[in-house]
């Protein structure tokens, strides 16, 4: 899967998100820091921005960027590739 992501940077955030469900400590942290409730994180998904924000949350921690990068076998270049490519880091 990890080659598959490499291509696709909405995939590369669609499988941070779906690690981040696995982890309930982060995914409630990540909850807090963009507002979200569970009850609305299905709905917020297909609003734009909403994968660049995924990616962000591990952008701006590297111990998460880290682990998920070892939980899942993705490099941390990919992810960084991920977010730019959706926007990220942007100024404008």
């Amino acid at each position: 899967m990890a080659e598959m992501t490499r291509n696709d940077p909405q995939q590369t955030a669609i499988e941070v998100l779906g690690w981040l469900a696995s982890e309930p400590e982060l995914l409630s942290r990540f909850l807090a820091l963009s507002g979200l409730e569970a009850s609305n994180l299905r709905a917020a998904a297909n609003e734009p921005g909403f994968l660049v924000g995924v990616l962000s949350f591990l952008m701006t921690h590297e111990p998460t960027l880290m682990r998920f990068s070892e939980a899942t076998g993705t490099p941390p270049e990919t992810v960084a590739r991920a977010w730019q490519m959706l926007g990220g880091g942007s100024d404008s």
